[in-house]
């Protein structure tokens, strides 16, 4: 394998290799600041991690206010709270070696205070922010009030053109670098367009290349390109180390720090991380967000795909084909579907899904009574942890703070599931995590396939800093 040399990056050298933010509680102080420790950038996830009372125990995150508003207020603060708690944490334990990144969901409720708030609460203790999810223009601002150095993250060429046109060309001298984060192989939410076929993965190096070419019109020849998603051993991407068509190329590395000694995952997690096969993490559209994301294939996902599949059209008068008439709700609400779709319908009734709930696309999704009641349950309780959430019909712009759309049940309330897999109690973390959404990269059956892991062998980070430096 090629030799891995330091990278200016950010104003210093350091390792070409990144820690990918994972949020809610996963990226945290501690993982980040060894892996700066050990001489590349870490990151803190600053989406809802956690903070700790006078016993060194993470505070439940629990919300009393009684509209969404007002527990979004909540959630702010505790976000504010928890993201110096970890940058603290993680500045104290890299001891100034490496770079300290945060990391934040722009369409995360509230994002542009909790980044501000955070900022001013940790001085000189954060180096770069890292933002996705969205299109940050404004993460360029937030870093020149405080200095520090900024890391879109982007899927595409095209993306950054317009990152660059409308707001970072401003602040050019403070980009550290880009993130070319794969739509298909990264974990967590994805940046798929609209045109790409989420089940044709498309060879990175072209989009890569497409990204530096453009970076260099705008002058940015020597700025770090860093690729996220699908990397594993270094040897397999030997053809992109040290390649003038490329230039200066960082690896980012998401999945891999989850089975650390220092990763604060449930022990249940780090041992369904080794048994996973390939296949077992697949990309679904059923994130709140309405992005695609990248998900272990566990019950909770199989739960969601049977529910969308248990989905019919209807109208509310009878039209053309929709004749049917079906009654909805308590009181019988009469609506009309196809005669075939009548049948499916009444099946599903049959074997317990007899409630039918109504979509923004005016469908009817069929579920049981049990569930139907968890998910109207889940769509109150909401506390606006997205800008805007499909689930819940959650805005976090007035008026009336809606997205003007029907609340969907083919969704889910995320941070909720989130929290739960983060914090799982041992002796009920096996059913969480087979009930809860568990992100992951498309390698993350890798674990299992790689002798490095034999024998249930966890690593420290700075073994797995080592080890990724060594090859295989």
């Amino acid at each position: 394998m090629k030799s891995i040399n330091a990278i200016r990056m950010g104003g210093a050298d350091v390792l070409p290799l990144v820690e990918g933010g994972k949020g809610v509680s996963v990226s945290t102080g501690v993982s980040s600041g060894h892996w700066a420790a050990a001489g590349g950038a870490g990151t803190v996830s600053i989406v809802n991690a956690d903070s700790y009372d006078e016993h060194g125990q993470p505070v439940p995150q629990i919300y009393h206010g009684r509209t969404r508003r007002e527990r979004q207020e909540e959630l702010v603060d505790y976000a504010i709270r928890g993201g110096v708690a970890q940058v603290h944490a993680a500045h104290e334990i890299a001891g100034g070696q490496g770079r300290v990144h945060a990391n934040i969901l722009w369409e995360m409720g509230g994002a542009e205070r909790i980044i501000t708030g955070v900022l001013e609460q940790a001085k000189g203790m954060v180096h770069g922010l890292t933002c996705g999810a969205g299109m940050p223009y404004r993460l360029s601002d937030i870093a020149a009030r405080f200095g520090i150095h900024y890391y879109p993250i982007v899927s595409s060429a095209r993306a950054f053109s317009a990152l660059w046109k409308r707001a970072y060309s401003k602040t050019a001298d403070l980009l550290g670098g880009v993130v070319y984060e794969d739509p298909w192989r990264a974990g967590g939410h994805n940046g798929l367009s609209n045109g790409e076929n989420p089940l044709e993965p498309e060879d990175p190096m072209p989009r890569v290349l497409a990204l530096r070419r453009l970076m260099r019109t705008f002058g940015l020849g020597d700025t770090p390109i860093i690729m996220a998603g699908g990397v594993w051993w270094l040897e397999e991407w030997e053809d992109w180390i040290d390649n003038p068509d490329l230039g200066p190329i960082v690896f980012q590395f998401g999945t891999r720090p989850l089975l650390t000694k220092e990763s604060p995952i449930p022990e249940a997690w780090k041992r369904r991380l080794m048994t996973l096969k390939e296949g077992d993490v697949y990309l679904n559209r059923f994130s709140p967000t309405g992005f695609y994301s990248s998900a272990v294939n566990n019950h909770f996902m199989q739960e969601l795909r049977a529910r969308s599949e248990r989905q019919v059209a209807f109208s509310a008068e009878p039209v053309g084909e929709h004749t049917a008439g079906f009654g909805v709700g308590a009181r019988g609400r009469q609506v009309f579907m196809t005669e075939a779709d009548l049948a499916h319908a009444r099946q599903w009734v049959a074997q317990g899904f007899s409630e039918a709930l109504r979509t923004p696309d005016s469908t009817l999704v069929f579920e049981t009574p049990e569930a139907a009641r968890q998910i109207l349950a889940d769509q109150v309780a909401c506390m606006g942890c997205l800008s805007e959430c499909r689930f819940s019909n959650w805005s976090q712009r007035g008026p009336d703070y809606t997205n003007g759309h029907k609340a969907d049940p083919r969704s889910f309330c995320i941070q909720k599931s989130l929290q739960a897999v983060a914090h799982a109690h041992a002796d009920e973390a096996e059913a969480v995590m087979d009930n809860n959404l568990m992100f992951g990269g498309t390698n993350a059956w890798r674990f299992g396939a790689d002798p490095f892991y034999s024998n249930g062998f966890v690593p420290t980070v700075k073994e797995l800093v080592a080890r990724i430096l060594t090859g295989r």
